[in-house]
């Protein structure tokens, strides 16, 4: 009877067990030492064993969980802990079904041209996206690109919910230069100059699919990094080691996404000059003590001809942050999503899911309190799979200082779950995923920390560059 009762109890929600037996004060500290060495990723610390003996289920479950976690880095076992709440399930919109649609229509011209008169943004600029050479002489949608260029505000960073800003112009501009190279070529010297950073580099990419070097060598001095990023990735795959000087030049960016594409972009020179400059500059950003940027390092030591062995991450930093057993222990914590006006506005609520992921979520509200995330943006933004953002970069390589380890867990990537962004096992950057249909495949390198629980319209609305006006804790 004992047996088959302690059974009933492990396949109880982890909140519904919080609400059992109180916990003592010494419990509470065993909790925080088992997520601890779950961090640390060490299995030979002895509070594992003292959990797996503990008389509560709870302790018993999360002293069952580190084991496997730290075990096995895809954590394959999961399906063999208690069943959690799931998520909530929202329908997709309509309009999503018509975006969909459109990939296997991509050299339909009558299709795309019906599309980018779309009710939804989102659809028409997927069509200016498919748009290609075989609708060159398709006259009605090469004018409605050019005339989404051509009404391009000089002040294009603000956007009323429903409407975009600059966005029409940036994908216009590069579906300009697949349809009608001529009419694309005549307006790169104005867009290359607009205040919006995302126009330039959009017109980068424009400038690439011309093989307009000239542009390109000018964007890849361009102040805003990720303008940069783009037009050397344009220049490199057209011109190769031929410009060499001018990647050396962007290895002095202060973005890591501009110095990882010059340094890949360096990748087999014979240039002495070349090597020392990567060189030095690994050094330097080992001084900065940013694990986020492992990225460009490696980049670096490859470029040198160094093996990535040689790179030197920052000293993994770990302290149990606070509210982290609580959270374990299935509190409910909200965070409040406040968008600003200016970018389409509104708000959406996640609830961290501290029974999947306490150390991540603890860490995720820490910084959210902290203001960490004000100001920054949604820079991706596929509608069909996720939105992410958080970065203070705007780009997927600058992230937060110290990596945020892996938690797996049952919790599926079904539409409205919040992932962290990775780019490998154990490095989390802080970056939050939006998953806007069921990605079911992502579990088994992404952690679910939160779901969304009010507001996934205001998600499904969000555009690139959209702007977070504050993340905030729900009192």
């Amino acid at each position: 009877m004992r047996q088959l009762l302690l059974a009933a109890l492990l396949f109880l929600p982890v909140r519904v067990l919080a609400q059992r037996a109180a916990l003592s004060a010494s419990d509470s500290a065993l909790i925080g030492r088992i997520l601890l060495a779950e961090d640390r990723r060490d299995s030979t610390d002895g509070a594992l064993g003292e959990g797996s003996r503990h008389g509560d289920v709870r302790i018993q479950m999360l002293a069952r969980r580190a084991r496997a976690r730290i075990a096995d880095p895809k954590f394959s076992s999961r399906d063999s802990l208690p069943a959690l709440t799931a998520p909530p399930s929202y329908p997709e919109p309509a309009w999503r079904l018509r975006f969909r649609a459109l990939t296997a229509k991509r050299d339909d011209c009558t299709a795309l041209r019906i599309a980018i008169a779309d009710s939804t943004w989102h659809v028409r600029l997927r069509a200016a996206d498919l748009a290609s050479a075989s609708c060159a002489n398709d006259d009605s949608l090469v004018a409605t690109f050019r005339r989404w260029v051509d009404e391009l505000p000089r002040e294009a960073s603000t956007r009323a919910a429903n409407n975009v800003s600059w966005h029409a112009a940036a994908h216009g501009i590069v579906a300009l230069a697949r349809t009608r190279p001529t009419d694309a070529r005549d307006r790169l010297t104005k867009l290359a100059a607009h205040r919006q950073w995302q126009v330039r580099a959009y017109t980068a990419r424009a400038a690439a699919v011309l093989g307009d070097t000239v542009r390109l060598r000018v964007l890849a001095a361009d102040p805003d990094d990720n303008v940069k990023e783009a037009a050397i990735e344009g220049l490199s795959k057209l011109t190769g080691h031929a410009d060499d000087q001018v990647y050396i030049a962007a290895l002095g960016a202060k973005g890591a996404q501009a110095v990882r594409a010059a340094a890949i972009a360096l990748k087999g020179t014979t240039s002495t000059r070349a090597k020392k400059a990567a060189n030095e500059a690994f050094d330097r950003w080992v001084a900065q003590d940013v694990a986020s940027a492992r990225d460009a390092r490696v980049a670096l030591l490859e470029a040198t001809g160094r093996p990535t062995s040689d790179d030197r991450p920052p000293v993994v930093r770990t302290e149990l942050p606070p509210d982290a057993v609580a959270l374990a222990l299935g509190a409910d914590v909200r965070l409040r999503v406040t968008m600003k006006a200016t970018t389409g506005g509104g708000t959406f609520t996640v609830r961290l899911r501290g029974d999947v992921a306490p150390m991540m979520a603890a860490r995720i509200l820490a910084l959210a309190r902290s203001g960490y995330y004000d100001g920054l943006t949604w820079q991706r933004v596929e509608p069909d799979f996720v939105i992410q953002g958080g970065s203070p970069g705007a780009n997927e390589y600058v992230g937060y200082s110290q990596y945020l380890r892996d938690e797996l867990g049952t919790v599926p990537h079904v539409r409205g779950t919040v992932g962290m962004s990775t780019r490998g096992h154990d490095t989390g950057d802080a970056q939050w995923f939006v998953n806007l249909k069921d990605n079911l495949r992502l579990g088994r390198d992404y952690t679910v920390f939160a779901v969304v629980i009010e507001g996934i319209d205001v998600v499904d609305a969000i555009m690139e560059g959209d702007q977070i006006e504050t993340i905030r804790p729900l009192m």
